[in-house]
């Protein structure tokens, strides 16, 4: 995260950076943390120390980004066996800061402006971190729709889309093909695309998983919602792994992260690739001043 607030920096040295963890990076902005780590000489995910040490710096960061005094949350990968021994039983960072800020609804976006296939992604989960058991009976005509109304409202906002374009993919083998692999297609989330098209939003499908995403590529959408977490980052992470990032949709201030986990083995060598964490601090940036043409900037929090 240091490096990749290095780089940006040197492309735009009017952000200003308060960096929220165990230490202060030298020359980049102010630190703010409640205590400090024991060194141990090793990194340990499970460890409670680190958990804390996270609780803290997201609690101090959603507070800064309430108060308005950043405009915008870039945090890093954290464990979540570490976040659980702290206390902090929540399946990711997107469901903590939910609750952290008092909002009723949130969305996981994942954005790469740039691909493998020389296209931008957008790919919304309508349903997170679940069991893949538990995914039916979560994928309710109701999530869909306020899931995807958050996507419509962000590509707006954020990515001033005039009319956004969004493509629904299908929880079945060949979007259960007229009933023979499932019935959430046709008692699901057909009415929920007609329920979105009612109100004005411009969506299509349930395509099936294993063709909606050339929609995206051929540029007939312009995002794509999708049943559950691993149909959508499959995709993504083979065509985005790297370049990819966490946009958290609903809060009441811009959040993003990169699209990676903690990779405790590089941490201290030198070797991890600070691109996603740039693309990260590159997005807030782009969001916050497309959603507001003076104030505050990012901060980062790790």
């Amino acid at each position: 995260m240091v490096r990749a607030a290095e780089l940006l920096l040197a492309e735009r040295p009017d952000v200003e950076f308060h960096f929220l963890g165990a230490e202060s990076p030298g020359g980049l902005g102010a630190g703010s943390f409640p205590g400090s780590f024991e060194s141990t000489g090793q990194v340990d995910g499970s460890e409670l120390l680190a958990g804390h040490a996270t609780v803290s710096a997201l609690e101090r960061g959603v507070a800064m980004a309430m108060a308005g005094e950043v405009g915008a949350l870039v945090t890093g990968p954290v464990s979540k066996p570490a976040l659980h021994a702290a206390g902090a039983r929540y399946p990711g960072q997107t469901e903590f800061l939910r609750d952290r800020t008092g909002v009723q609804r949130v969305g996981m976006l994942m954005a790469a402006e740039s691909s493998r296939a020389g296209v931008p992604l957008r790919i919304l989960l309508v349903t997170t971190h679940l069991p893949l058991r538990e995914v039916p009976a979560a994928l309710t005509e109701a999530t869909i729709i306020s899931q995807v109304e958050l996507l419509h409202e962000s590509l707006l906002g954020g990515w001033k889309i005039a009319a956004p374009r969004i493509a629904l993919c299908a929880l079945n083998p060949h979007a259960s093909d007229g009933g023979l692999f499932g019935d959430e297609e046709a008692r699901v989330m057909v009415p929920a695309v007609a329920a979105l098209r009612s109100r004005g939003l411009i969506v299509e499908g349930p395509f099936p998983a294993d063709t909606v995403f050339h929609r995206l590529l051929r540029g007939e959408a312009d995002a794509v919602a999708v049943p559950y977490h691993d149909v959508g980052m499959a995709v993504f992470k083979t065509l985005a792994f790297g370049a990819g990032v966490n946009v958290t949709l609903g809060l009441p201030f811009v959040r993003t992260s990169p699209d990676h986990g903690t990779a405790f083995d590089l941490a201290g060598t030198g070797r991890a690739d600070p691109t996603s964490a740039l693309e990260a601090l590159r997005l807030a940036l782009r969001i916050t001043e497309a959603g507001q043409a003076e104030g505050p900037l990012p901060a980062t929090a790790r």
